[in-house]
Parts: C-alpha cells; sequence; structure tokens
C-alpha cells in the first residue's frame, strides 16, 4: 500500500525563497504532465495576472503556496483541470493540497478590498486574515456550515438527483444551515423543503471539508417518519426509494454522501464498515 503523502496547513512568509506552488483561477488549477505543483522560483519568472500568493503549508515537509491569478493563462505544455475533476482522479493527497488552496484563493479573490468601507484589504503577515488599515475590519477565510443527511426507511434509502448532477447519479440531500438554527434543525427544514417528508432518530455521523467553494458538510443519517415525497421545484430532478440491493449511480467515493450511502448498506447487509475519507490518515 503506498504510504499517504503528509499535509499540514500552515501560514508561510511569502518572502522566503524556494517552495512549491500550485496556480489557481476561474478554470481550475494549472497542470503540466509533472503534475499541478510546480517550482516557485521558476514561477517567478514567467509574466502572470497574480493577485496575490499565499504560503498555505507542507506537503511531505516542503514549503507549498498558490498563486490567485486574475483569469486564467496559458503557459507552454500546461492545461487548466477543475477541482473536481482532481477530485474524480487518483491522488487523495494531492486532491487535500488543492482543496485546501482553492479556498484560501477563493477567499483570497473575494476580499481584496474592506466590506465595510471598500478601501483595499492587506494581507497579515504571520496570520490567516485581510486587515483594512482605514477601519481595523479583518476578513478570514469563510467557512459554511450545511448538512447532508441519509434518510433510511429500513432495506429502503432515499435518494435525490439535481439538475446539476451528472447524468443518472442520485446522492444524499443537503442543504445551508440558517442563522440561528442548529444542524439538527437544518435537517429536518432541508428535507421538509426538498421532499416533504418529516424524519427521526437524527444522528450525527461525521464531517467532510468540501471546498466547492468552503462547505464544512456535517453528515447525519436519519429514519423516515411520516409523508410521500414531493421533490421541489427547480432544486430537485427526482427522489424515490431506492433497495439497498438494487442501488443507481451513486456519488463519488471520496465523498461523505457516498461515505453516508456506503455505511448504511455495510451494516444492513453485514459488510466491513468504510472509512470516512481523510479519517484513515489522522488516525494513523
Amino acid at each position: 500500500m503506498t504510504r499517504p503523502r503528509r499535509w499540514t496547513t500552515a501560514v508561510l512568509d511569502t518572502q522566503a525563497a524556494g517552495g512549491w506552488a500550485v496556480i489557481h483561477s476561474d478554470q481550475g488549477f494549472l497542470l503540466d504532465d509533472n503534475g499541478a505543483m510546480f517550482p516557485r522560483e521558476w514561477l517567478k519568472r514567467q509574466e502572470l495576472p497574480l493577485i496575490s500568493e499565499h504560503g498555505i503549508g507542507h506537503f511531505d515537509g516542503e514549503p507549498v503556496y498558490v498563486y490567485v491569478l486574475e483569469h486564467p493563462v496559458e503557459l507552454e505544455g500546461t492545461r487548466w483541470q477543475t477541482l473536481r475533476q482532481f477530485m474524480l482522479g487518483d491522488d487523495a493527497d494531492l486532491f487535500q493540497v488543492l482543496g485546501y488552496a482553492a479556498q484560501i484563493s477563493t477567499w483570497a479573490k473575494e476580499h481584496r478590498f474592506c466590506g465595510n468601507c471598500g478601501s483595499p484589504n492587506l494581507q497579515i503577515p504571520g496570520e490567516r486574515a485581510m486587515h483594512c488599515s482605514r477601519c481595523d475590519l479583518r476578513a478570514y477565510p469563510r467557512i459554511s456550515p450545511s448538512m447532508i443527511v441519509l434518510i433510511t426507511r429500513g432495506d429502503e434509502v432515499l435518494l435525490a438527483r439535481s439538475p446539476r448532477f451528472v447524468t443518472g447519479v442520485y446522492s444524499t440531500l443537503a442543504g445551508f444551515a440558517e442563522p440561528g438554527e442548529s444542524a439538527e434543525d437544518c435537517v429536518r427544514r432541508e428535507v421538509m423543503e426538498e421532499v416533504q417528508i418529516k424524519v427521526k432518530n437524527i444522528e450525527y455521523k461525521g464531517s467532510q471539508c468540501w471546498p466547492f467553494p468552503h462547505s464544512m458538510m456535517l453528515g447525519f443519517h436519519a429514519e423516515y417518519d411520516s409523508g410521500e415525497i414531493v421533490p421541489q421545484v427547480d432544486e430537485i430532478e427526482d427522489a424515490q426509494w431506492f433497495s439497498i440491493h438494487d442501488m443507481p449511480p451513486l456519488p463519488a467515493s471520496r465523498s461523505i454522501a457516498r461515505y453516508l450511502i456506503d455505511l448504511y448498506l455495510a451494516k444492513r447487509l453485514g459488510l466491513v464498515e468504510p472509512v470516512l475519507p481523510g479519517q484513515a490518515d489522522s488516525q494513523s
């Protein structure tokens, strides 16, 4: 078995020399035949529409930075690839790095100016924050809590598909938490809004950072209580009960949605329970 490569986040000094960098724009990350990490000293010699640079951590002991671009560029021998394409690839360790880099890049691009007075923000050395010297407002990376839930009824699971999904794929229900509500309240509300049913025995199963663009997915299992499925217009293309013995195409194995489904199937069918993506590394 291949040893997972070690990734740790850190606020690094952009004035330091050396290291590696990933390049992010609205089209994803730049990639060449050697991967998505480029020697930082080589990048400094390229003409790039650079908004900002941020030191984001260490990968196998090597410092890693993210270059935030104003718009995509074409460098000889390179191409752009979306974060979702990396997620579906074979390199889980690289996806972990790029997922974090994408969140920092998005935050940096969206907070170039103060949200209170409109003045330019500056990076604070040694801290992951943008600072407005005029009104002293600090902006930290945004994390949006959201719930994701698998609803079950014995040997049946309720799965749905959004118009945005890959054709044929069904997944669990999900939605963002509203101000003032608990995660459990969010589960009840989102399920009612999306499929018009009530649930009971809500149980927390784990969480996953979901960098599309900056969610913290709180995973739950809930049992069916009452009601008939009525899909929410414009949000849910189809929703139905599926037998655990006859499942439709499911989400990517690296997602918490797939983990919640596989966990329930394992318990009902007497199979080995899966490990939440990223959890195995933290326990090793």
